[in-house]
């Protein structure tokens, strides 16, 4: 295979995932909604002043279903980018961190019992982290004596 040549997988994706986003923004935006409740209004203002006919209702209903049907695999799709992109920015900082735990990296890969097990330690490890610094702080206040008062400055 050349290399000007792509597979048509990938550039599908290419595509599809930029289609998506747009509509995404798009659909996303308040102005759509307020469009979108418009429609609807006037849609049924419009069946009830003009009596439609059984089979408009139908074709209308028809169309909305497949809009909603096409618009959960969109908003699906970026929210899919969108959660892959959080997850790999996040896996960078733990690896960027000296004292970050590598375990935590890929952990949305993992079965949900690993997952419960993870924060059962973790939490394990934040509760012996307060009790040691409950103790350097008695430790401190021992060697240092009562807290001297504090002038206020009067107003």
């Amino acid at each position: 295979m050349s290399e000007d040549h792509q597979p048509a997988p990938n550039m599908l994706s290419r595509r599809f995932a930029l289609i998506a986003g747009s509509v995404a923004r798009m659909t996303g935006h308040p102005l759509t909604f307020v469009l979108s409740c418009t429609v609807v209004a006037v849609w049924a203002f419009a069946s009830i002043v003009f009596h439609l006919a059984d089979t408009w209702q139908s074709l209308i209903s028809t169309a909305m279903t497949m809009v909603t049907f096409l618009m959960v695999f969109l908003i699906q799709n970026t929210q899919n980018r969108d959660g892959s992109a959080v997850q790999a920015k996040l896996d960078e900082l733990i690896r960027a961190l000296e004292p970050a735990k590598n375990k935590f990296i890929g952990i949305e890969k993992r079965t949900i019992e690993e997952v419960h097990e993870l924060r059962k330690e973790t939490g394990e490890e934040v509760k012996l982290l307060e009790e040691l610094v409950v103790d350097i702080e008695s430790e401190r206040n021992e060697l240092e004596g009562p807290p001297s008062p504090v002038a206020v400055p009067a107003p």
